[in-house]
């Protein structure tokens, strides 16, 4: 449930003796403002949800300061009724509604509608904060079922930013044997070390730099790399993970940072390397809940920031979340 509000539209009052359910809207490029929040009627299979922990996703930063993030646009509410909600794949359904994707509205407000089938009790020993990361760690639990990670695979992580991080630590919950991570950044690719990889490599951002950093993560893997995760999505991030994995492996493709990309797909397709994506995450949270109530995984390390749900916070929690530096995961305790 880790995504923040975003809309244009109107206000609410308050029933009598009722809270008036307030919400953060997005009104312009890098205009946010806290203003009342109508909230639909639950339909007969929803609950109404009071938010208490809710984290800032890096759509939320594209939309702030672009008003768009990527070249799609959400319609309306899964249908249930085509062939790809009836297999399970409901990420994939046309109709698809997701929270702070337009036009549907975020989760940064008092209360929200829900579908009632969707929500999940917390184990005991799992907190607010840690039940809103199961919105990002399940990306990179979906991202390790659909490349099949187990036991004796040897794994590379292109990015070191949020969704590497759980990338990097649900592939560690899915028994991966070695796994390294490469970044642009010296913290957090020391996060990245703390967080358990077993080899870290500093980057460039020149794709003419590829051929000589493949080297250097073969040789820090000391073995063959079996799934390489670009949690980036550039064409360079791209064209590392295609070159570093080994005949016959996978390459999944998780981040979004390019629409389109330009990639030496024809040399990976005659090694038989598998090019595999995921769009969000679908059947996720019970395992994720599992993972923290375990112990198999820590998300506490990642929230780096928190902040209350005042005007003057949740300009402050944006802009930090948006400036990088140390921030991973910024968080809102309403």
């Amino acid at each position: 449930m880790g995504k923040g509000a975003m809309s244009h539209g109107g206000a609410g009052e308050a029933k009598d003796g009722e809270e008036e359910n307030m919400a953060a809207w997005l009104l312009g490029i890098n205009t946010l403002k806290i203003q009342p929040f109508k909230l639909p009627p639950p339909g007969p299979h929803d609950v109404r949800v009071r938010i208490k922990a809710v984290g800032i996703c890096g759509s939320d930063v594209h939309y702030l300061r672009t008003m768009r993030c990527a070249d799609f646009v959400v319609k309306s509410q899964c249908c249930w009724r085509c062939d790809l909600c009836k297999e399970g794949r409901y990420n994939l359904c046309p109709e698809m509604k997701f929270f702070a994707t337009p036009p549907v509205h975020g989760s940064l407000a008092n209360q929200v509608v829900h579908p009632a089938d969707l929500c999940f009790k917390l184990p005991d020993n799992v907190s607010l904060e840690e039940g809103a990361m199961c919105e990002p760690l399940s990306v990179g639990v979906h991202a390790c079922r659909r490349a099949n990670i187990g036991p004796e695979k040897n794994v590379l992580v292109m990015g070191a930013g949020p969704i590497g991080l759980v990338t990097l630590l649900a592939a560690r919950a899915f028994g991966a044997s070695r796994i390294v991570i490469a970044d642009v950044d010296d913290h957090r690719l020391s996060v990245a070390k703390e967080l358990g990889a077993d080899e870290i490599i500093k980057v460039s951002t020149n794709i003419q730099d590829v051929a000589e950093e493949v080297v250097q993560i073969h040789k820090a893997m000391g073995a063959g790399i079996d799934v390489s995760f670009d949690c980036a999505g550039f064409n360079k991030t791209m064209s590392t993970a295609l070159s570093a994995t080994d005949a016959g492996g996978k390459v999944c493709l998780v981040g979004m940072g390019h629409s389109e990309m330009t990639i030496p797909l024809t040399p990976a397709a005659a090694r038989e390397v598998d090019v595999i994506g995921i769009f969000r995450y679908k059947n996720t949270w019970p395992l994720c809940l599992e993972f923290i109530r375990s112990g198999k995984i820590d998300v506490k390390p990642l929230i780096t920031h928190r902040f209350g749900f005042s005007q003057k916070e949740v300009e402050e929690a944006f802009e930090t979340s948006a400036r990088g530096g140390n921030a991973i995961k910024v968080m809102f305790n309403l």
